[in-house]
């Protein structure tokens, strides 16, 4: 695959959510503009494009993926009902850049990786950007993680991700969202007793639990 130009849609072309929702039907990988940086996403629940996604990033597989979803009713589908501290940061930060580390729900056996001690958690976050939320409401909640090689810096640009991703493995598409320099999402354990900061980002940890 070295030396081709992936695709690229216009994140504004009228079919630019169909054109994506048939790569990941078809067990595809695409890249995408969030409100943070951009992604490479996968659906969660087929286990060829969450190994094609974990390729395509050159991520260990003993770093799990996390969930996006297009809305807080779809939460459910992947995470058990959000209770205590985390009912409160989804409501008062989400739609935005904070990923919940939460309780799976018991039905959502998809193989995200991670370590085997964390397999009853997922990641989940519902991102502050029209176009991601579109394809989610209509895909379903997707596996994303930063358009990147694994280590490497994050993509703020189209251009950015045809760049990364020049050799190798690759997205089978690039949507062009313009430019997302957002930072990282903020990543947050919320499964004990007091919530837990996995990865300083985009949200300041101590804003986010003042008056927790």
């Amino acid at each position: 695959m070295s030396g081709a130009v992936i695709p690229t849609v216009p994140e504004t072309a009228r079919r630019a959510v169909d054109a994506v929702l048939e790569v990941l039907a078809a067990g595809g990988v695409v890249a995408l503009p969030t409100d943070t940086v951009y992604g490479v996403a996968a659906l969660p629940v087929d286990p060829i494009a969450v190994a094609a996604l974990f390729a395509v990033k050159e991520r260990p597989v003993d770093v799990a993926l996390p969930v996006l979803v297009g809305e807080l009713a779809q939460v459910p589908a992947v995470a058990a009902p959000l209770g205590g501290y985390a009912a409160d940061l989804a409501r008062r930060f989400w739609p935005g850049p904070l990923t919940l580390v939460v309780p799976r729900a018991p039905d959502f056996v998809a193989d995200l990786g991670g370590p085997p001690e964390r397999s009853g958690t997922v990641g989940v976050r519902w991102p502050d950007h029209a176009f991601v939320a579109a394809v989610c409401r209509r895909a379903g909640p997707l596996a994303v993680t930063s358009a990147n090689r694994h280590g490497a810096p994050p993509c703020a640009t189209a251009e950015d991700v045809q760049a990364a991703f020049a050799t190798g493995r690759r997205p089978e598409l690039v949507v062009d969202g313009g430019t997302c320099a957002g930072e990282p999402s903020t990543v947050v354990d919320c499964t004990g007793a007091e919530p837990r900061c996995l990865r300083h980002g985009a949200l300041p940890f101590d804003e986010l639990t003042d008056g927790l």
